[in-house]
Order: C-alpha cells, then structure tokens, then sequence
C-alpha cells in the first residue's frame, strides 16, 4: 500500500499534464487549441500568485517537521507545506478540462483528489494544505477561462473589424468597409 500512496503522491501529477497535453493536441480544435492554452498560461500564472499570498498568510510546518515522531514515506524538503503546489496544479488541470471534455474532466478530478490524499496520506501534507490547494487550483481556473474567454472575444471583435477594414466582406467594397468601421467606432461610443 505504501508503494501505491507514493506512487500516486509523487507521479499521478506527471500523468495528468501529459493527458493535458493529449486532451489539448487530439481533441481540441485551432481554436480551442489556443483557448486553452491561454487559459492554462494564465491559470499557472494566477495559481502561483494565489499559492505565495497563500504561503506569506499561513504558514504550516510539514506533518514530519512539526512531529519528529512522523516518518514520511518519501524524501521531502522541509519548507512550508501549505498550500500544497502537487493538490493547486492538479485541481487546476481538472477544472479546465471538466469545462471542455466533461468525463475526462471528472476522471481527471478524481486524479486529483487521489493525489491530495496520498500526499497526506504519505505524512508530507496535513489536510488542511491539499483542501486549500485544491481550492486554489480551482479559482485560479475559474478566473483564467473568464480572463481567456474576454480576451478572445474582444480579439475576435477587433479581427473582424480589421478585415472589414482592409477587404471589406464579399458584398461590400473597401470603401464600404471603412463606413462600417466608423459606424461600429460611434455604436462603441
């Protein structure tokens, strides 16, 4: 059993970034290609922001740190143990395939969960760091498919107005094309 829980504590996170990148390359369009990737940029942008506010509020010693009686079943630094990064990078996989690709989002979760127990399981995390990690993981993502969604949307609105812009669509001439940037310039305003 003890093999398992550090297996999965230590390496099921590897075995989820490269279903991430499997997810993304087979099963995404062009299009939802980019979007996700802009929203796991920016989701480990915002998790990393989250876990150092995180770690600068609350400070909790590992469960081996705080009791010497403690063995863990791995080799771990002794630094700070909340929030968990391994519980934060896995929740944030999940929540942004659960978004796109239901089934394998919720197969996904489950990963993450399992990782979040092993790693207390394992005595290197109290509950307390993965539950936290866990949650951060997910408001990051949250915010990244917000964040990603608005900028896409208004990318796609300037791109349509440059083409109209230069080429015009097919039933309208350059010129009309302009005429129409302007009106959408005043409706902006």
């Amino acid at each position: 059993m003890d093999t398992l829980i550090t297996w999965t504590a230590q390496y099921l996170l590897w075995v989820m970034v490269l279903a991430f990148a499997v997810i993304w390359d087979l099963l995404e369009s062009r299009r939802g290609k980019i979007e996700l990737g802009m929203q796991a940029v920016v989701g480990l942008a915002l998790a990393m922001m989250l876990m150092y506010i995180a770690k600068s509020v609350h400070h909790d010693p590992r469960p081996f740190v705080a009791d010497p009686g403690v063995r863990p079943l791995f080799g771990h630094s002794r630094d700070d143990g909340f929030p968990s990064d391994h519980s934060v990078a896995a929740a944030l996989i999940a929540a942004l395939i659960v978004v796109r690709h239901r089934i394998l989002g919720l197969v996904l979760a489950v990963a993450a969960v399992a990782i979040a127990w092993a790693r207390v399981a394992a005595h290197v995390h109290h509950l307390q760091d993965v539950v936290a990690g866990l949650l951060l993981g997910g408001i990051a993502a949250a915010i990244a498919i917000a964040v990603a969604r608005l900028v896409l949307a208004r990318l796609a609105h300037r791109s349509d107005r440059l083409d109209r812009l230069l080429i015009g669509s097919r039933r309208t001439s350059r010129v009309e094309g302009r005429r129409q940037l302007r009106a959408d310039r005043q409706f902006e305003n």
